[in-house]
Parts: structure tokens; C-alpha cells; sequence
């Protein structure tokens, strides 16, 4: 795909189209804004012009180095998750036809083409239809954050493999960092799915956000004591607990997890160490299950991409800050921008309008 050289102006040339690129990995500053031909797709490919990127910890952490230490074989776009329109469509594809609103997910993820540009070309199978009436906003959230809590909340041994109405009743789930995006999106799948859930926030204002996201009882961990509060919600203790910060929540994770019960660990800094209570986890069976949605497995993934799309198009899925996900938006050119704010820690999702 070719690139005209240097940054590009607010109104590219036509048939260029403007994308946030690196080519060397460091702080935000490595991200400029180029002007690029514009792609056709290929066999089983579709193109898609983004409305709304998604911005995720993945994406600066990548950008800084995480993903690819060192130099970079040419430029790269950042962005695993947007929404937009198919624009058109490769030879093969079935089921998609330009002017359909879509989602996307995993976009940069083993590939040098993300998300925080105007147009991309992607597998077919990456754009999920958008249903209508449903917002671009909600599409762009959806991917990182919503796949890996689905893939938190089905690994439970004996538990369903695909989340649907109904499919986690009579279970409580424990979700740590209920105001964070993937906790957000384990609540409101949970729900979705019937179980109990309780969410454990840090401040006033967050747990007004684990509530309006659906979570039937907010814990705040600085103030009370997260097992007891589990335990007075279901007395054998939770069955799954979604954790973003294992390494340390498992003291107060194996004191409020069920026998026979899992604990879903998604999120580390990359330094941290687990220092892991044999006996503990030992007495009461505890799976301890890792995650990370680029590696799970195909199988997996299939599951989590359609109990997602199910569960949006049954209207479980909203954001915005009425829905307990907070929406701050930038513009493509401010994209160095949005990715400093989530690596500074901002409370809700970082959106780029393209």
C-alpha cells in the first residue's frame, strides 16, 4: 500500500486518504498524520470507511514499544477496534455489501494496518454488521474490551462456551474494576447472560458508573471488605471473578471465590509478579485462568465474536456515561493525544472520530 511522503493537510488530494502512522516505536510524538492511496481489497476482503476508532491500552503500549521493541519494518497504523460503512468489497465475500454499518475488532493485531485511519482494508470476517439504530459510538467500544470479557466469563470449568440469555444463571460473577472498559463490558454481558454480579470500584464516582453499567452491587475496595460483601450476595462465595489486577486482588480473590470457582485475570502492567497462596487456591480448587484475546483459540474467538453481536443486537450492550462508560472523544489529528490519555488513566473510553 503505497504512502505520499511526509504529513499530510486537513484535505487530502483525491484518492489519498489521511492515516495516523509509525514507524518507530516510542512516546506519542513517533505518531504522525500521512496521506496514503487509497486500497482495494482483495479476495475475502472488504474496505471500510471508518467513522469512529476505539482507542485501548493495547494500542499506546504497542506504540511504545510493548508489542515491537526496537525499529519497525516500514510504517505502521495503530487500532484494533472501530465502526463504520463498508465502502467496498474483494472478490469471494458473502453477507456484506457497501453501505452496510459495521464493527471492527482485532484490525492491527498481525498486521501493519490498524484502525486510526480513514479507510482500512480488512478480512471479511473482522467486520461485524452493525445493527440499526445502533451507534458507531457503541460499534467502536465494542472489540478489545467486550471479547475479552466474554472469554473471562466462559472460562469456568463446566461453563457455557458461548454467553446467551440465561446461559450464566444462578452464577455470581465478581467483577474487579467495575468502571474500567472490560469491566464495564463483563458487567453488562454477565447481566445479559443472568447472573449476579457484583463490581468492586475505588471512588464514589466510579461505582455510579459500575451501577448505570447493571451491576447489582457495587463494593468499594478502599472502604469495605470485598469477600464479605460477595458472601453476603451469595454465601458459598462467587463462582467467576473477572479480575484486572490479580496480582493484587488474589488474597481477597481466594477469600471470595466459590470452590470449584475461577478467577479470570486479563490485565498487568508487565512487571508485576503473582505471588500466588497455595494452600489457599489449593483447598478450594480455584482455576486461575490467564487471558488475552489475540491468543485464545480460533474456536474461542468465534464464540466471543458472535455472543458479542448477539448480545448488542438484544440491546445489552451501551455506552456513554448514562451506561456507566464515559465517552471522551478526539479528532484523528489528535490521536497522540488520546493515547496518552489512556495511558494516563482515563475513566471511561477514548474515542477517535475519523
Amino acid at each position: 500500500m503505497a504512502d505520499t511522503d511526509g504529513m499530510t493537510t486537513s484535505n487530502p488530494t483525491p484518492g489519498t486518504y489521511r492515516a495516523i502512522m509509525y514507524s518507530a516505536t516510542g512516546p506519542s510524538s513517533v505518531l504522525t498524520l500521512r496521506e496514503r492511496a487509497l486500497p482495494e481489497p482483495d479476495e475475502g476482503q472488504v474496505r471500510v470507511r471508518i467513522a469512529v476508532a476505539g482507542v485501548n491500552p493495547t494500542d499506546w503500549k504497542a506504540r511504545a514499544g510493548g508489542t515491537y521493541p526496537g525499529a519497525l519494518e516500514g510504517w505502521h497504523v495503530p487500532g484494533q477496534d472501530a465502526a463504520g460503512t463498508v465502502d467496498a468489497v474483494g472478490p469471494g465475500v458473502e453477507g456484506l455489501e457497501p453501505g452496510q454499518r459495521v464493527w471492527l475488532w482485532d484490525v492491527a493485531y498481525g498486521s501493519t494496518e490498524g484502525t486510526a485511519q480513514e479507510y482500512v482494508v480488512v478480512p471479511a470476517d473482522k467486520a461485524q454488521l452493525l445493527p440499526d439504530g445502533e451507534s458507531f459510538e457503541t460499534g467502536a467500544s465494542l472489540g478489545i474490551p467486550a471479547l475479552t470479557a466474554h472469554r473471562a466469563l466462559t472460562a469456568r470449568e463446566g461453563g457455557p462456551a458461548r454467553l446467551a440469555p440465561g446461559a450464566l444463571s444462578g452464577t455470581t460473577v465478581l467483577v474487579t474494576g467495575g468502571a474500567g472498559a472490560v469491566g464495564h463490558a463483563a458487567i453488562q454481558l454477565a447481566r445479559w447472560a443472568g447472573a449476579t454480579v457484583v463490581a468492586t470500584v475505588s471512588s464514589g464516582e466510579k461505582a455510579a458508573l459500575a451501577r448505570a453499567a447493571g451491576a447489582d452491587v457495587v463494593v468499594n475496595y478502599r472502604e469495605q471488605d470485598v469477600a464479605a460483601e460477595v458472601r453476603r450476595v451469595a454465601r458459598g462465595g462467587a463462582e467467576l471473578i473477572v479480575d484486572v489486577n490479580v496480582a493484587a486482588n488474589i488474597g481477597s480473590d481466594l477469600a471470595a471465590v466459590a470452590t470449584g470457582g475461577t478467577v479470570s485475570s486479563y490485565a498487568g502492567t508487565g512487571d508485576e509478579t503473582l505471588t500466588l497462596p497455595v494452600r489457599a487456591a489449593m483447598g478450594k480448587n480455584v482455576r486461575l485462568q490467564f487471558i488475552l484475546t489475540y491468543t485464545v483459540t480460533e474456536a474461542q474467538k468465534h464464540d466471543a465474536v458472535a455472543a458479542v453481536g448477539a448480545a448488542l443486537a438484544d440491546g445489552a450492550l451501551r455506552v456513554g456515561e448514562d451506561h456507566g462508560l464515559p465517552l471522551t472523544r478526539f479528532r484523528l489529528e489528535e490521536t497522540a493525544a488520546a493515547h496518552d490519555a489512556v495511558e494516563g488513566g482515563l475513566v471511561g473510553k477514548a474515542l477517535i472520530d475519523v
